[in-house]
């Protein structure tokens, strides 16, 4: 798709100094942000909501989506048949990249090839409501970006700076698809994944045929966002986090089995989502060595791409499908989006957080296999 000229920026965060320091706490494993929603610019796409009948009717009109067969769907939808078929088997298996071990997940043989990307804090079993079943039309495959999950976490201060950038994520993303999937692929990308997403697409397009942006990270702290005088404040206040006892401190308060399910609570509209399973699938692999230096560099991470400047540059379909309900990530906000030329679709969610992969897979799931199958 050509490439289309930037509208309008995103709003500027103009952050106190109390709210700065509350919103430089990242997503899975931080304090949430709790930014005034803005209205944004009005869409160019097709703006529509999905709907489900077990939450509140969306405010928005728009035809139902049509159920896929052997795809869950909503209570009180039809059924899709008569029988299903029972879903691929997961595997898990370890890659090589740089000398690193790099974990990944993989299910289905045969269709196009779908690479999904977790979000900060996370790892690649967050995707496990969507990887089997989309794996019964799909090759599918889930990463665990490094420094997350169960890959290697080498320390970003024997490496040198500038480890932890979306370029390196974006470059394992591109070397994944060129020596594991061995194909172009689909990226499914929630948060922050979805700006790995974009820039691995913007450093080789050839390797993606379409990107599908789940509450995408819209990069708040970003320092291209800060008034003039906010900017020393978080310097210093990043600072004392990376070189100081209190970025220790404060990574061993979040890191506790309550911290994180009081934080996925306020992240996940349906809380009854936020099982023990869950909240020891994003601490556990916070607790390996090397954990508590990554988090903090990340949240020291003010610089890199914004999402506003990568979206110009895709050669691919864009779909953006946001939780109605996101705490972290406004929907106000992202509907800035849709006014891209090179986004096909945005779509609203009801009822649904900042993690609608895992929270509500049933209106997902057949979004992404549409979507797929539209480009295919």
């Amino acid at each position: 798709m050509a490439s289309a000229a930037a509208p309008s920026p995103l709003p500027v965060a103009t952050l106190s100094a109390p709210r700065a320091v509350a919103a430089a706490a990242p997503h899975a494993l931080g304090f949430p942000r709790r930014l005034k929603p803005s209205t944004g610019v009005a869409p160019r796409c097709s703006l529509r909501v999905v709907a489900s009948s077990s939450k509140v009717d969306p405010v928005e009109e728009r035809a139902p989506v049509a159920p896929l067969a052997g795809f869950p769907v909503p209570a009180g939808a039809s059924p899709p048949g008569p029988s299903l078929e029972p879903q691929p088997q997961v595997s898990t298996g370890t890659w090589k990249w740089r000398g690193y071990n790099i974990r990944y997940q993989q299910a289905g043989t045969s269709g196009p090839a779908l690479v999904l990307i977790h979000g900060f804090g996370a790892n690649s079993d967050h995707w496990r409501k969507n990887v089997p079943v989309l794996a019964m039309a799909n090759r599918v495959y889930a990463i665990d970006l490094i420094g997350y999950g169960y890959s290697d976490k080498p320390n970003p201060r024997e490496l040198g700076e500038n480890f932890y950038t979306f370029e390196t994520w974006g470059e394992q993303l591109n070397t994944f698809c060129a020596e594991v999937v061995k194909s172009e692929a689909f990226f499914i990308c929630n948060s922050i994944g979805g700006v790995v997403g974009l820039q691995a697409a913007v450093m080789e397009p050839q390797k993606c045929k379409g990107i599908v942006l789940l509450d995408i990270s819209l990069r708040m702290l970003h320092i291209k966002k800060q008034p003039w005088f906010g900017k020393p404040f978080i310097k210093s206040f990043q600072s004392l986090l990376r070189n100081t006892i209190v970025g220790k401190l404060f990574f061993n308060a979040v890191a506790t089995p309550e911290s994180v399910k009081n934080i996925l609570c306020q992240c996940y509209h349906d809380t009854s989502a936020v099982t023990d399973e869950l909240v020891q699938i994003i601490l556990q692999p916070g607790l390996d060595p090397g954990a508590v230096d990554v988090f903090l560099e990340f949240i020291c991470y003010s610089g890199g791409p914004l999402p506003e400047e990568l979206l110009p540059l895709m050669k691919c379909p864009v779909l953006v499908a946001w939780g109605e309900k996101d705490p972290w990530e406004p929907v106000e906000l992202g509907r800035a989006y849709a006014s891209f030329d090179t986004v096909e679709d945005f779509v609203v969610l009801p009822d649904v957080g900042h993690c609608p992969q895992d929270e509500a897979p049933e209106l997902l799931n057949p979004l992404v296999q549409s979507f797929v199958e539209r480009h295919s």
